[in-house]
């Protein structure tokens, strides 16, 4: 039977567009283009970006086992990758509860947890909590790219890898 390493084929995807999400959460293109509508742009972007992610958190240790790299880089890699899923699946989360936060609302309640719920809603869709999530997921998965750039294609493709690396204390 053979196996086949789809981490790479998948990766890009969840990549590219939880970047592009980032960036729109964080930046005021709502101040600057008024007309467009970018929630549901936001949301699309964010559903199928966290959707890739695990995807691709799914494949990953298939292709460790694959290709054999170095065990620190690898660690360090799952670590960003997993971090920035979670950290982009809270506000995915949050976009969720808001659009049916009247069916949770109502369930919530019927069943004594609204209070707890009520102080999670709070939370995850505040506009400030949601521009740092969306910050540092962009940093956790422009770092998650970045190592596994380092793995493919060495040290030498890209200019901040060393001082990735060293930060890190990773060792190659």
């Amino acid at each position: 039977m053979n196996i086949y390493n789809l981490h790479p084929i998948l990766v890009h995807f969840p990549i590219a567009l939880l970047f592009i999400y980032s960036i729109v959460k964080i930046l005021p293109f709502d101040k600057w283009f008024p007309k467009v509508s970018w929630k549901h742009l936001e949301i699309a972007l964010l559903a199928l970006g966290v959707a890739g992610a695990m995807a691709a958190l799914g494949t990953g240790e298939t292709a460790q086992h694959l290709t054999h790299p170095n065990r620190q880089l690898v660690q360090n890699h799952s670590l960003f990758a997993q971090t920035s899923t979670w950290l982009y699946g809270i506000l995915l989360a949050g976009e969720i509860l808001t659009l049916f936060q009247q069916f949770f609302t109502n369930l919530f309640t019927k069943i004594k947890l609204f209070k707890l719920y009520n102080f999670i809603y709070k939370i995850i869709t505040d506009k400030i909590i949601a521009n740092f999530l969306a910050f540092f997921g962009l940093i956790a998965i422009s770092i998650t790219g970045l190592l596994g750039g380092v793995m493919v294609y060495g040290v030498n493709a890209d200019p901040l890898a060393n001082i990735v690396l060293k930060i890190l204390g990773i060792n190659i």
